[in-house]
């Protein structure tokens, strides 16, 4: 039988972006999703763990997401860090991962690996499928990790509580948000989503969401949502 899996959230400020820190009961390596604007946070748990981080995985790149790639880089020079495709160049560029217009320009380490729908990450011995699902950003992923009981997805800005990410971002679009909620997120069964911002809740929401905000109205989905629970293992 798979032993337990764990995992942290830590909440960095100012915009409560949730990052994720997964493990194995009983084992010493960890993943780390999306880090955010506060590093020493996710440092300061990783300590108390007593884990070393063997990959960091950003579901996309825009800054609140990406601030503290290199902080946990710094520590932990080997973990690769992983991006999709198509966010990839958000790294470097400050206006495009909206860290410039906010007047706190950001930059990260460049991947060690852009990922696709279709591939694998494998590391501190979990395995995640990676599904694209754009819109919030041009090269949005979600990480799936099946087995779990239930599944968890690991969804970035995709899906929030009662809604879904903003898609008027640059390079995102409604259109391609709500194509991808019903070819993505919507396969997985059983399964539980571990977003950016809010509590969770079963990934099949994720369609419905979207279909509601396309038909409620074709202007914005606000991302500001307060973090309602701490997720858990």
């Amino acid at each position: 039988m798979n032993t337990p899996i764990q995992i942290r959230t830590v909440v960095s400020m100012p915009f409560e972006e949730n990052t994720y820190v997964v493990w194995r009961a009983g084992q010493s390596d960890a993943v780390v999703f999306d880090p955010g604007l506060e590093p020493d946070l996710i440092l300061d748990l990783l300590r108390d763990e007593g884990l070393t981080v063997t990959a960091i995985l950003n579901t996309h790149g825009h800054a609140d997401h990406i601030g503290g790639n290199a902080a946990l880089k710094d520590a932990f020079p080997e973990a690769p860090l992983v991006i999709g495709a198509g966010d990839r160049h958000m790294l470097s560029d400050a206006d495009a991962n909206l860290s410039a217009p906010f007047g706190m320009p950001i930059t990260s380490p460049p991947a060690d690996r852009a990922v696709k729908e279709g591939d694998t990450v494998a590391a501190a011995g979990l395995t995640f499928d990676v599904l694209d699902v754009p819109g919030h950003s041009p090269g949005h992923v979600v990480f799936v990790l099946k087995g779990a009981n239930p599944d968890r997805v690991f969804g970035g800005d995709v899906l929030f509580r009662g809604g879904i990410g903003r898609y008027d971002f640059p390079g995102g679009g409604g259109a391609l948000h709500a194509r991808a909620g019903h070819g993505g997120l919507s396969r997985p069964r059983s399964c539980h989503h571990r977003r950016a911002r809010a509590e969770d809740q079963p990934v099949r929401h994720l369609l419905i969401s979207a279909l509601l905000a396309r038909r409620a109205s074709e202007g914005i989905f606000t991302t500001k949502r307060r973090t309602l629970a701490r997720a858990s293992g």
